[in-house]
């Protein structure tokens, strides 16, 4: 037979009250001892916490519910999920996901998060992007994930792209490199906040952004990794070129690698010759390349950790964006 409360705390010689808040994290005042206490015979008798009946008795399932805009195909997403379980599970919350698919409907796909009546639900996507949300869900909503409110009415955790460019063309500079070329990601709010950034820090060097060549990365308006590559030739005609740079910075980690490629085919030796930094550390690639490559790390982790802490807290979060701040990954391509 299951195992209750009343049985354990008739055992423990305490009432039902202080049973369920020492295993569920009620607000019963007790001794640490007296928890710990109750805690280990709750294990010993075999108790499993009956979740229907706890959704009956506060109106949640200890669930966190995340609708993914196409944040299951997306490289990082592992570190955005990571960063929410492993801060949920500290307050034996679960975490699961919907993904809204090929044809979004995220009225719908919210609906059926609902439906398993989750403490709280956000909304995560695959890269930085402008998210209109219906109107109805401003209130259903709790965080934005990597991405933000169009309305800017809901809380949204986005990544400080423009500080990271800045950031790394400040280092960039601080390792004496002025001429500076940057293949960037078309069409991507990222890459133009990037460039944001990238124009301020080299304004605040005294050197004229408008001398910098911004380069796409690709052929196609907006970037994808499918796209057809224009890498190698950019790569060829800057290194032909009157101007030559002394620096590349690209718009990821897969462009970086690209750039590699070009150079080790020209003969050009890195970092030597030329420096190469980049943005998003996507790990497997930084790491690999010869020499390994400088790169801004994504905070993805601590998105992921940022937006539980939103979605378990009792007080409702502070609408509007919130920018967290890149890391500088120093490795050995500058």
């Amino acid at each position: 037979m299951a195992v209750s409360l009343q049985d354990i705390a008739r055992i423990a010689g305490v009432s039902v009250k202080t049973v369920s808040g020492a295993l569920h994290g009620g607000q019963a005042r007790m001794a640490d001892d007296t928890r710990q206490r109750i805690c280990e015979l709750a294990e010993k008798m075999g108790y499993v916490t009956n979740l229907a009946a706890r959704s009956m008795r506060q109106g949640w399932m200890p669930l966190i519910g995340l609708i993914a805009d196409e944040l299951l195909t997306s490289p990082f997403a592992t570190e955005i999920m990571r960063g929410i379980d492993n801060t949920a599970r500290q307050s034996q919350i679960s975490v699961f996901s919907i993904s809204l698919g090929s044809s979004p409907d995220v009225l719908k796909t919210f609906e059926d998060i609902r439906r398993f009546r989750p403490r709280a639900i956000g909304y995560a996507a695959m890269y930085h992007k402008v998210v209109e949300l219906p109107e109805a869900l401003t209130d259903g909503i709790g965080v934005m994930i990597n991405c933000r409110d169009k309305a800017n009415n809901v809380a949204s955790l986005v990544p400080d792209e423009e500080a990271a460019g800045q950031t790394i063309v400040n280092y960039l500079i601080e390792h004496g490199r002025r001429r500076i070329a940057f293949i960037n990601l078309p069409g991507l709010l990222a890459g133009q906040l990037r460039a944001a950034g990238v124009r301020r820090a080299l304004a605040d060097a005294g050197i004229d952004p408008a001398s910098v060549p911004e380069l796409p990365a690709v052929r196609r308006a907006i970037y994808n990794d499918r796209a057809s590559s224009l890498v190698d030739q950019h790569v060829r005609e800057l290194m032909a070129g009157p101007n030559r740079p002394d620096a590349i910075l690209c718009g990821n980690d897969r462009v970086a690698m690209e750039v590699y490629a070009a150079l080790h085919r020209l003969g050009i030796v890195i970092p030597d010759d030329v420096a190469v930094a980049s943005f998003d550390n996507q790990v497997d690639i930084a790491t690999r390349l010869d020499p390994p490559l400088t790169t801004m790390a994504l905070p993805h982790r601590a998105l992921g950790r940022m937006a539980a802490e939103i979605l378990l807290a009792d007080s409702p979060p502070v609408r509007g964006l919130k920018l967290l701040p890149f890391q500088l990954v120093e490795r050995a391509s500058v």
